[in-house]
């Protein structure tokens, strides 16, 4: 049996514990033994090295350099990362080498809630299959990239909160290797209750197991 662990904390705006529980009964529906841990010295544990998958929710927080460390050598072997939004995206804003992993780190939701468009730019990714362009309702996220990631969806900012951004095109999920690793993010939940988007949960839910060793 595939095992994962999802590490869960920091801001609870995001609400970590309620992401947590809804990732977690995901992962067990689709065949996984999970572990859930709230404290980032999970991210320690040399046995991490053993996992199929890493789910890091955890906003806005401080990792220690041998917490980092361990991590970055797990998915470098080959355990895969996945998550989502601030939880995964704006996890630790001092770690480079937890941001080089993830490829993207968040800067600013301009507007903060507001309605805006997810544009699918790789319907034939087995992630995005069947899925159209959708309109969504949550922090649009502005973020640093990687040129590297291999992008699946896009979102398109107005002028409307911001006039130099005016129609920059911003990657929302995308997927990428980290040595031997898979390592997936989407943007997009902001809050627990944005999983009863279809869209939102079922790309999510793939991407987990598409990163999973």
């Amino acid at each position: 049996m595939r095992q994962a662990l999802i590490v869960w904390g920091g801001w609870e705006g995001h609400e970590p514990r309620q992401g947590a529980e809804i990732i977690r009964a995901f992962l067990q529906e689709d065949g996984f033994d999970v572990r859930l841990e709230n404290t980032t010295r999970a991210f320690a544990d040399p046995a991490i090295r053993n996992y199929s998958l890493i789910v890091p929710i955890f906003t806005m927080s401080k990792i220690e350099k041998d917490e980092v460390s361990n991590l970055e050598a797990a998915v470098r072997g080959g355990v895969g990362l996945a998550g989502y939004h601030g939880g995964m995206g704006d996890a630790f804003r001092e770690a480079v080498d937890y941001q080089f992993m993830v490829g993207g780190q968040w800067v600013a939701h301009p507007g903060s809630i507001i309605d805006y468009q997810v544009d699918v730019t790789r319907p034939d990714d087995p992630v995005m299959a069947g899925i159209e362009s959708f309109p969504y309702r949550s922090e649009q996220y502005y973020m640093h990239v990687d040129p590297s990631n291999e992008v699946l969806a896009t979102t398109t900012f107005t002028a409307e909160h911001a006039s130099w951004i005016d129609g920059v095109v911003m990657p929302v999920v995308w997927k990428r290797r980290h040595g031997t690793g898979r390592v997936f993010y989407s943007s997009l939940g902001h809050v627990a209750r944005e999983f009863a988007v279809p869209q939102m949960s079922t790309i999510l839910r793939r991407g987990m197991n598409w990163a999973a060793r």
